[in-house]
């Protein structure tokens, strides 16, 4: 019934968010990236200025984003937040719910099924940002050879057991020297992207009301946490809540916080 912790440890989250409050994991994993890349993208390209203001920091930039789950869909909006001209890139066809959030929220939406990654880069121009939230080997690989010069590539997902597939280190190598690349892994953030998830939650709760709320598919009693983790994800986030006041009803189930 209680938990003790040191108060350094803790994160107060504001009463306006309690309902959304839980989304602020995964969104850390955008912040820490967004923490760790805003130096290099201030820096690296001649042309910005050194202080750029943190809601203008990815201005004149192109972000595209790999996929549309909880990490996905909330790394778009912290970009398009942060002044990136977002790009999607799913397999998701229209119609689609998760569509149309990416679209609701500014950003625009391509399938794979319609275009493939020398399309996409066409169609873009200089990609200087690239956000994998798929945690599939072959997807990344194939977006990291579209990647734009002074590029920065993040990686999130964590692939599982895969099929072997084939690839050529020697002009990956080359293209990330030549164009002076970064590849960059983020996981586990600290307190301070916690405390930045909360303050960008806040901005998307007052910015986007309707697609903050689309996140969660629904809200379930403690009971229900087996069921909703063994069964097929239809939905993008569900939330285990210990007051029968604060759970909804839903169709659909996700990862569970």
């Amino acid at each position: 019934e209680y938990v003790v912790e040191h108060e350094r440890y803790l994160n107060p989250v504001p009463p306006d968010l309690r309902e959304i409050g839980v989304l602020a994991e995964p969104l850390t994993i955008a912040e820490k990236a967004l923490g760790q890349i805003s130096w290099m993208m201030q820096q690296r390209p001649p042309w910005l200025a050194p202080h750029t203001p943190e809601q203008e920091r990815g201005r004149g930039l192109t972000a595209l984003v790999l996929g549309i789950g909880p990490v996905g869909l909330l790394g778009a909006m912290a970009l398009v937040s942060a002044g990136f001209t977002t790009y999607v890139y799913s397999r998701e066809i229209h119609p689609h719910p998760r569509i149309d959030l990416v679209t609701g929220i500014g950003a625009t939406y391509v399938s794979s099924e319609a275009a493939t990654f020398p399309d996409l880069a066409e169609q873009v121009g200089n990609i200087d940002l690239v956000y994998e939230a798929v945690g599939h080997s072959h997807f990344a690989l194939q977006a990291l050879q579209v990647l734009g010069t002074n590029g920065i590539f993040v990686l999130t997902g964590v692939p599982g057991l895969q099929a072997f597939i084939e690839a050529d280190p020697a002009r990956l190598m080359r293209d990330m020297v030549l164009n002076n690349q970064v590849l960059l892994g983020t996981v586990n953030a600290g307190a301070e992207a916690f405390a930045s998830a909360l303050r960008n939650l806040d901005l998307f709760r007052r910015r986007w009301p309707e697609a903050v709320q689309t996140l969660i598919a629904g809200r379930y009693p403690p009971e229900q946490a087996a069921e909703l983790i063994l069964r097929r994800p239809t939905g993008i986030k569900s939330v285990i809540a210990f007051s029968a006041s604060s759970r909804q009803p839903a169709a659909a189930s996700s990862t569970p916080d």
